[in-house]
C-alpha cells in the first residue's frame, strides 16, 4: 500500500467485464485503476470517481464518498460489486474456556 493511500473500511470486490474479480482496498487502488485501466467507455461517473479519489487522497473529500462515487462508475460501466458477507467474530475469547452450565 503507497504511504499516502486512503484505505477503505470495508474493500470493494468488483466483477470485472472479462468475469474476473478484484479487490480495491482505498482510494489509491481505484484512481490508478480508474486512470490507467478503465474499459474505453468513459461516463459522467467515471469522471466524478476520479475526482472524489483524487480528492480522498489529498485529503478534501472524505474516504468513503470515493468508495462510493467508485462503486457507482464500476456498476454504470457494467462491472457490478460483488457483496462479501462481513467477517464474524467467534463468540466465544479464544484466552477463556467457554461457560457451561451444570444443571
Amino acid at each position: 500500500m503507497p504511504l499516502n493511500d486512503v484505505p477503505w473500511t470495508r474493500p470493494v470486490r468488483i466483477r470485472l467485464q472479462c468475469g474476473l474479480e478484484r479487490i480495491f482496498t482505498g482510494a489509491y487502488d481505484a484512481l490508478d485503476f480508474l486512470e490507467n485501466e478503465w474499459p474505453l467507455r468513459h461516463g459522467e461517473r467515471h469522471e466524478r470517481a476520479v475526482k472524489t479519489c483524487r480528492g480522498a487522497l489529498n485529503g478534501t473529500i472524505p474516504a468513503v464518498i470515493a468508495r462510493e462515487a467508485f462503486l457507482a462508475a464500476c456498476l454504470e460501466a457494467g462491472m457490478p460489486a460483488v457483496m462479501v458477507p462481513w467477517k464474524r467474530r467467534p463468540s466465544v475469547h479464544p484466552g477463556r474456556p467457554a461457560r457451561v452450565a451444570i444443571i
